[in-house]
């Protein structure tokens, strides 16, 4: 009977243990879950607040190059003025509506200088009011640089800084911001570089006055009076020169 007895006691308090430990790793669970969640939560309200100035945004997002929407209010010389559009969520829109005011943001094009032909393309291409997509690289206290997407068509969009550069309404600059000896930097530069590509090889924009000014300069230089008077012009200033 003491076996028996000992047996017994010996089962029950593996079955308690087995039961604590199971609590305890519920527990544990229930913890991490609740955790992420207050993270996730932490990382909506992030996303759904409305960014009213440059500075606001926080520099997790310039790090990460986070894409943000926002609605176009006007064009101004190289830079864009735009009110940023954040994330909706059903349970906290009538408290977003509440707490937001209005802003706005001045987003430039990154790694673009645009020519003055340019600054009007984009002025005559882009539409008012229109929700954009800007991916940030860099920012300062009141300007951000930008990857900018444009929506052309349900399924199509552009990006803005390449469209500008392959229509040879602008020459590739040094990005601001990013690292040059990081895989981010090269993998944008390069696309900007092959944009431009495509004009000069298409003598588009700029490229295509280039190829205009390099071919009256060819004929100048080979036309016959021309060079009689390069020669006059040369034996007048030392004519006693044999």
């Amino acid at each position: 009977m003491a076996q028996r007895s000992s047996g017994s006691e010996n089962l029950t308090a593996a079955v308690s243990d087995f039961i604590d430990n199971h609590l305890q790793l519920l527990r544990n669970v229930s913890t991490g879950l609740i955790v992420a969640g207050v993270i996730l939560f932490a990382k909506s309200i992030k996303m759904t607040t409305k960014f009213k100035k440059a500075i606001d945004i926080p520099e997790e997002f310039i790090l990460k190059n986070v894409k943000l929407r926002g609605k176009l209010l006007r064009v101004t010389e190289d830079r864009l003025e735009m009110e940023h559009i954040p994330i909706s969520l059903p349970f906290i829109s009538s408290w977003q509506e509440r707490m937001q005011s209005n802003g706005s943001l001045l987003v430039r094009l990154a790694g673009v200088e645009l020519t003055e032909n340019g600054k009007l393309w984009l002025r005559e291409w882009l539409k008012p009011s229109e929700m954009l997509w800007f991916q940030l690289l860099r920012r300062d206290d009141s300007l951000l640089d930008c990857f900018i997407l444009v929506n052309r068509g349900r399924f199509f969009s552009v990006c803005l800084n390449e469209e500008v550069l392959r229509q040879g309404l602008g020459r590739t600059i040094t990005i601001e911001g990013l690292p040059q000896d990081s895989k981010q930097y090269w993998k944008f530069q390069t696309r900007l570089l092959q944009a431009e590509l495509t004009a000069q090889k298409k003598g588009r924009g700029l490229w295509k006055e280039a190829s205009v000014l390099e071919e009256w300069t060819k004929i100048i230089s080979t036309n016959a009076p021309v060079q009689q008077l390069k020669r006059f012009i040369k034996w007048m200033a030392n004519p006693f020169k044999n």
